[in-house]
């Protein structure tokens, strides 16, 4: 994720749901009687983060459509379009992309720019810090369920979509050749892509990444026999085996972590 610059472009998801794992496993480690300040601070923090984070990076059909009906200009508390994005810098390949069932904390959100793209490193962090409510957790494996040619491929699993291409990927990346489901209940989906991985893995040494939209091609530069690509398939073949091993990297909702949102009135930004 070495494309976006931090404080300039917005906070990409993977920070902000780290930063509320982080912050919700600094709760647990706190004293609640000699620490109180230190958790209502904490607490407060959490709470925005999660209220902004639900209110601008989640994205599923019925917001896209919100978007994309936005007027801009619009400049108070009650305006709906408040980052003053413009309904035209939203990228065709969306529309296509979002199912009527599904949704996803989509890449960053900045000042009249919103990347629309997916990282499954933030929304399955987001899943597993109770970030995502039951219902956009549901809907995030959706989304994978129902757009499994583009996000899974051959060889699970992607950790950007759509990839950059031409112009943009060499100015942005600088030609960096690099750069080309347990926890709720649906062990179907994780077995599905183990089988893939399975078939693969071994045969290819193990390697760093793959190349190709569907991940067919060992990886132009990707090392051999690396320490990741088989810790990472030994976690995901214990967690399937025994799940209650879920419960040492995964939080449950506590119920403290939502804050309401303001009683706003609705303004014109949408007809």
């Amino acid at each position: 994720m070495i494309d976006r610059r931090m404080g300039i472009y917005g906070y990409p998801i993977e920070i902000q749901a780290l930063f509320f794992m982080a912050m919700r496993c600094a709760l647990s480690m706190l004293k609640q009687d000699s620490d109180a300040d230190f958790v209502n601070h904490i607490t407060k923090r959490i709470q925005a983060l999660s209220y902004h984070l639900h209110s601008y990076y989640w994205l599923d059909f019925q917001r896209l459509n919100d978007i994309y009906r936005y007027k801009t200009e619009e400049y108070s508390q009650t305006a709906l379009n408040k980052f003053n994005v413009i309904p035209e810098s939203i990228p065709d390949w969306i529309f296509d992309f979002m199912p009527s069932r599904g949704g996803y904390f989509i890449g960053n959100v900045s000042p009249a720019r919103m990347d629309f793209r997916w990282f499954c490193l933030g929304n399955f962090i987001a899943i597993l810090s109770s970030l995502a409510t039951g219902e956009q957790a549901e809907a995030i494996l959706d989304l994978v369920e129902e757009r499994w040619e583009e996000l899974i491929g051959e060889m699970p699993l992607k950790i950007c979509y759509p990839a950059m291409e031409n112009q943009e990927w060499q100015i942005v990346t600088g030609c960096d050749p690099k750069n080309t489901s347990v926890k709720l209940g649906r062990p179907h989906l994780a077995r599905r892509a183990m089988e893939l991985m399975e078939r693969r893995l071994a045969k290819d040494e193990f390697p760093e990444y793959y190349d190709g939209k569907a991940g067919r091609y060992v990886g132009k530069q990707a090392r051999k026999y690396q320490t990741w690509s088989v810790a990472g398939y030994l976690v995901a073949k214990m967690l399937l085996d025994d799940p209650s091993h879920l419960r040492i990297i995964a939080l449950e909702d506590d119920g403290h972590s939502r804050s309401r949102a303001p009683c706003l009135k609705r303004s014109n930004s949408c007809p």
